[in-house]
């Protein structure tokens, strides 16, 4: 057994109960959310809610009983060091914006790296009851789990950025430079969606969005991603078209062909 199979069980136990500890939360008018920038004497509104604390508390709890010589790298609680050689990274409420809201585009991600290469990436949606689930270690496979059924993930075969659907979370973010990159690419896509945090990214890997373009971006963003989309045959690289780091700029595509092309504009504000 390749070592992200063996790593599954725990991803799944992991992820079953941050949904048990975040679900509650989720529209409920006790739900309060603090603001980490303020906490920290920083500018500008980072918020958490106790959503985000619970779930990856939940997780952890979880890695110490099946997996206690892994290392951590969690949104919420930080590093934890491990001797196995196997590194999970934790966001337990990607888009906690969209939590506060009530909107069910947030997810809890879940990714597993050998040394610094992904190989296992969880994506789910508690309130929609989709998970999605990618292997990258031995042979590549995704799949989404969900209201009964198990359905094999597969990008979707769209061969010109002209007929693709793009996305990104929120166009403000970008640096002056990396907008007129976005922008150029916007104006050349069929049509653009904005902020849906991770959960675009999982749906890329269905096959209903064909590239997502994102930058600033975390460890802890990153590594459940890539599984996710490569296990369902689609593309991860940085705005150069390198090899995806964990964090930073990221462009995920469907396929190899509409990547290409938005490279063309990306590169122009690579980092």
């Amino acid at each position: 057994m390749d070592l992200a199979q063996l790593l599954l069980p725990t991803a799944q136990r992991m992820a079953d109960a941050a949904r048990a500890a975040a679900l509650p939360h989720f529209r409920s008018a006790t739900s309060h959310a603090e603001n980490k920038a303020q906490i920290n004497g920083e500018t500008g509104y980072d918020p958490v809610t106790e959503a985000d604390k619970a779930a990856e508390r939940a997780m952890r709890e979880v890695l110490a009983n099946d997996r206690p010589d892994d290392a951590i790298e969690g949104e919420e609680y930080g590093a934890q060091s491990g001797a196995s050689g196997v590194t999970w990274y934790l966001d337990p409420v990607d888009g906690t914006r969209a939590f506060i809201a009530g909107l069910p585009s947030w997810t809890t991600l879940i990714g597993a790296t050998e040394g610094d290469r992904p190989i296992l990436g969880v994506i789910d949606q508690p309130w929609l009851d989709e998970r999605y689930v990618g292997l990258t270690s031995g042979e590549k496979s995704a799949w989404l789990e969900g209201r009964g059924s198990r359905l094999t993930l597969k990008t979707r075969d769209c061969q010109k950025l002209t007929d693709a659907i793009l996305s990104t979370t929120d166009p403000f973010i970008l640096t002056a430079p990396e907008r007129g990159a976005f922008e150029h690419i916007r104006a050349t896509a069929r049509l653009t969606r904005y902020g849906l945090d991770a959960y675009a990214y999982a749906r890329l890997a269905a096959g209903t969005i064909d590239m997502v373009t994102e930058t600033g971006l975390k460890a802890h963003d990153v590594a459940a991603l890539i599984p996710v989309i490569e296990g369902a045959g689609g593309f991860v690289t940085d705005w150069r078209g390198n090899p995806p780091q964990l964090g930073g700029q990221i462009a995920a595509a469907a396929n190899r062909r509409i990547l290409d092309e938005a490279l063309i504009s990306l590169r122009r504000s690579a980092l």
